[in-house]
């Protein structure tokens, strides 16, 4: 799962997608983020890029334009819709996502009926201009522990160098944009990234 930012989008996500991503979330936020009609159109570009690829498309926190372009998901924050309202908007086929800091936000989450939450920023960040302060892996495990069928996406600061412990800590997956949109060969990283993931995952399954 990523997200990008970079200033060739478009040509990243295509590499991307040919590296093996399993879903894509455009998240259009901050200072520079698209508005109205441009943004309309660079969500219908990403849009048919990943189902070129047969993968999800995914929305952050516009529900409207979700619906308009009929994404397969959207994912809200905090500071967002209320998750309960947007599941009733989006109705039950699509996947909702919400993004949590705390034991109490995961189990609002649940009852509000997401499909999966998104924990973080595990580690430093850079990509996100409100980003929270770093979390790091313990709020995870404590989240895993308790509630072993919501699947959770660690996000924030991710590399195939540190994302080991996110996945020892519970993860399902991982959720990144610099690892991918601020490399050289965005194509390489993403096998790179997915062939790791894929062997941390199994790792703490034998463990377990």
């Amino acid at each position: 799962m990523g997200s990008i930012n970079a200033k060739d989008p478009l040509r990243v996500l295509e590499a991307a997608l040919e590296g093996g991503i399993t879903c894509f979330q455009l998240r259009e936020k901050g200072s520079c983020a698209l508005q109205g009609k441009e943004k309309k159109a660079f969500a219908e570009s990403c849009q048919r890029l990943c189902y070129q690829f047969d993968v999800p498309f995914i929305i952050n926190d516009d529900v409207d334009l979700a619906l308009e372009l009929n994404a397969d998901g959207v994912h809200i924050g905090q500071d967002d819709a209320e998750a309960r309202s947007v599941r009733r908007r989006i109705g039950t086929s699509k996947v909702l996502g919400v993004s949590v800091h705390t034991v109490e936000e995961a189990k609002k989450a649940i009852e509000d009926g997401v499909d999966y939450v998104g924990m973080g920023p595990v580690y430093q960040t850079t990509s996100k201009e409100d980003a929270k302060s770093v979390a790091g892996t313990a709020v995870i495990k404590e989240v895993a522990t308790l509630y072993p069928d919501l699947p959770i996406v660690g996000i924030g600061g991710i590399t195939v160098d540190n994302g080991a412990p996110v996945f020892q800590a519970g993860a399902h997956g991982i959720s990144v944009i610099s690892a991918i949109a601020r490399v050289k060969n965005p194509k390489m990283a993403t096998e790179i990234l997915k062939e790791k993931a894929l062997q941390w995952r199994n790792e703490r399954s034998l463990v377990q």
